[in-house]
């Protein structure tokens, strides 16, 4: 049989080594295999065998994964282009800066390739990955296994092509679906597929998964502690209720057919209980100041809450074996031998509930929701607010323990009593900027220098005071065992209350929404108005994940899916009238009562010393010779906030302190034009929600047509011509 190919002049792909991909609570797992290259068909009728191709696909096609790191086109919680595109970090991402108009032709820049990447290893893209899942799955239903093995191979192996689908058609709408092992050699390319086709394909090989893995997981997860990690239904079956979402989306769903969320309602509500069955569940942490539930991002035992996730090490030297994470290094502060640590915006600091589970009155993107009346302390921002946030973001003044003496010259304190403070001063050079957004050439004290941020995301962090370390200190946090979660039990329940207000129910999605606050220490109504109509149940939700899934890597495709940059309101020029929005009231923002998010700015909060007027230089004080607070006052700083102890007197004492010596302030966070002055503010072009293709890409196969919006560099830069929205065929 002639076989189609997705790329053409390409390389061959030969099968990868065998290597180690996720892994079980010891090191064998992750350890690199015997090399695979060239495999005949016979090793499919072993199970190790087999099961050493199915960890490869592992290594290639999971989060994080020993192979696949940087290349799917997924955000981890970190600040690239993606979340800089959002709430969460400040900093004008090439997606938001409003001087880019990015293009595949005549454009500023380029998109990301996330379709075909690397020329010279085809494993490196999607399509290198999907036929690499195609030769496994092929190998295994041909192979000579008893049929309960190759249910439980291939139902993982079922389970990563889905996944490989879904970062594409998340990026692109409808791509070519592929279910053969394609030569390399030169002939005819698959079109593209409407985006109706690869759901249902994708949702069909999510079926298959789950049925595939009900009897080797669905009673409490896989039994042997090394399984740990692999595969389980109730992660095939989250997946899809996630997908479900996205299909009912407004980006999928201009027209708001309600039938797609009572489907995504009614699966999900089905889903659960199997998914309960393979031992997932919410990790207590019912106490209000949420210690369970920031140890459950940093748990190495066995988690009911990671449903899907990627599992690291400690070990040092070996690539084959050395599997660390690198979060934990890039969060914490540079006067601990950290990275230097991550900077949440103002506007993600303003966002987060106060006490009551409410809005802080400083937070108006919501038109719908309660505001709080607990007063917002613009002086101590951190003051009375939900139990996640504490365990999200540090300020100075908060105990942020760890296993280690750090060797800054300047820094007095071992790991054990490490309390931040990140207060910032300025040089009499600067004195004319101190009261200015544009401010520079801050210093801070105990060694943080010029590195000193006002707060500090903590979110997954591994501290001492809450957990057992799983990291090694001697290389600076670089040898993290912390695990990677991408999904987990707490989105599958904003998933179904999603869909529960997307079908009409918002009691039903209220009611997860308390079951997640009451685990953090909410009691009573938890803050959230049980009287809520459909629009206002839907903010609930979105508003909710932004607090919980906070840093986990989600907040951006939520802003795409739902069009919040401009409620969809802005044409994409040359798309046909069913890419406008008809349902939602016409724009997805107004029908929110969310504010969209094109024309705003993010900036950064820092806390500066009052002593001498914010000085240091000026007053005899450089960078190493300590700070205007301590060393020239000779004024005794608080004991640092502990988590472990109760809160409300400890953050009182603090605020006195703060009272007297330091001053909240606000700095320039997104960029500005350095000529004029004016700020930049946030602009995300309409064509930028689906993907274009880059020239790359389309030269690998010369019948892939250009996505409306986008120059299609097949055709001398004319139009692209593809609609992802079409019904059926090749959609063009």
């Amino acid at each position: 049989m002639t076989m189609k190919k997705i790329f053409n002049r390409t390389v061959a792909c030969s099968l990868l080594a065998a290597s180690a991909a996720l892994a079980a609570c010891s090191d064998a797992f992750l350890e690199e295999k015997r090399d695979f290259n060239n495999v005949s068909a016979a090793v499919y009728d072993n199970y190790e065998g087999a099961r050493a191709r199915l960890d490869d696909l592992y290594a290639w096609c999971q989060p994080g994964g020993s192979k696949e790191t940087g290349r799917n086109g997924m955000n981890m919680g970190g600040d690239d282009d993606m979340a800089k595109s959002t709430e969460e970090y400040a900093g004008l991402g090439k997606w938001v800066l409003p001087t880019n108009n990015i293009n595949t032709v005549n454009g500023v820049g380029s998109p990301d390739d996330w379709f075909y990447k690397q020329q010279n290893n085809i494993q490196q893209g999607v399509y290198g990955r999907i036929r690499n899942v195609n030769d496994v799955i092929r190998g295994i239903e041909n192979g000579a296994l008893a049929q309960a093995e190759k249910e439980e191979l291939l139902g993982q192996a079922l389970f990563w092509r889905a996944w490989c689908y879904y970062m594409l058609v998340k990026w692109y709408g409808g791509v070519p679906i592929l279910t053969e092992v394609l030569d390399p050699v030169e002939g005819p390319g698959t079109p593209r597929s409407s985006a109706r086709e690869c759901f249902r394909f994708i949702f069909d090989d999510l079926d298959r998964a789950a049925a595939m893995l009900e009897a080797a997981t669905a009673h409490g997860g896989w039994q042997n502690a090394s399984d740990y990690g692999r595969i389980t239904a109730g992660a095939a079956l989250a997946l899809k209720g996630r997908l479900m979402n996205l299909w009912a989306s407004p980006l999928f769903n201009r027209a708001n057919d309600p039938q797609r969320w009572t489907e995504a309602y009614e699966f999900q509500q089905q889903a659960l209980a199997k998914i309960d069955a393979c031992g997932h569940g919410l990790v207590d942490a019912s106490e209000q100041t949420a210690a369970g539930w920031a140890d459950l991002f940093v748990r190495s035992d066995r988690n009911p809450e990671a449903i899907l996730l990627t599992i690291y090490n400690t070990n040092q030297g070996n690539s084959s074996t050395r599997k660390n994470a690198g979060w934990e290094q890039s969060i914490r502060p540079s006067n601990t031998d950290g990275g230097g640590g991550k900077q949440p915006s103002q506007l993600m600091i303003d966002l987060f509930p106060m006490s009551d589970g409410k809005l802080p009155a400083v937070y108006d993107a919501y038109d719908g929701l309660p505001t709080s009346a607990i007063a917002y302390d613009e002086a101590c921002p951190w003051m009375n607010r939900d139990p996640r946030f504490y365990r999200t973001f540090a300020f100075p003044g908060m105990r942020w323990a760890y296993g280690g003496t750090p060797s800054k010259e300047h820094y007095p304190q071992t790991g054990a009593d490490y309390t931040l403070w990140s207060y910032v001063w300025y040089l009499e050079s600067n004195k004319d900027k101190i009261d200015q957004k544009r401010g520079s050439s801050s210093m801070g004290p105990n060694g943080l220098n010029g590195n000193a941020k006002g707060f500090y995301i903590r979110k997954r962090t591994c501290d001492a005071d809450a957990s057992s370390a799983n990291y090694v200190f001697s290389e600076g946090f670089a040898r993290s065992a912390t695990p990677w979660i991408e999904i987990r039990y707490a989105e599958v329940l904003l998933n179904l209350a999603e869909a529960a207000a997307g079908a009409g129910h918002p009691e039903a999605a209220v009611a997860q929404l308390r079951r997640l606050r009451e685990r953090v220490g909410y009691t009573g109504d938890c803050g959230i108005d049980g009287a809520m109509d459909k629009q206002t149940a839907m903010a609930a939700v979105l508003y909710e994940r932004q607090i919980e899934l906070a840093y986990e890597g989600k907040r951006f495709d939520d802003m795409r899916r739902w069009m919040l940059f401009d409620g969809g309101a802005e044409q994409v020029e040359g798309a046909p009238a069913s890419w406008q929005v008809s349902g939602w009231g016409g724009n997805t923002c107004t029908w929110l009562g969310f504010r969209q998010f094109n024309g705003q700015r993010r900036e950064l909060y820092e806390f500066r010393t009052t002593y001498d007027g914010g000085l240091g230089a000026g007053i005899g004080l450089d960078r190493w010779d300590g700070d205007p607070l301590t060393d020239l006052g000779g004024i005794e700083r608080p004991a640092g906030v502990d988590l472990r102890k109760e809160l409300a007197p400890q953050l009182e004492t603090l605020k006195a302190f703060y009272g007297q010596y330091l001053a909240c302030k606000v700095r320039s966070g997104d960029s500005y034009d350095g000529e004029t002055g004016i700020d930049y503010t946030i602009l995300y072009r309409p064509h930028y929600y689906f993907l274009g293709l880059t020239g790359g890409a389309q030269d690998k196969n010369r019948d892939l047509p250009q996505t409306i919006g986008w120059g299609d560099n097949l055709k001398s830069g004319a139009p692209g011509t593809f609609d992802p929205l079409a019904e059926s065929g090749a959609a063009e």
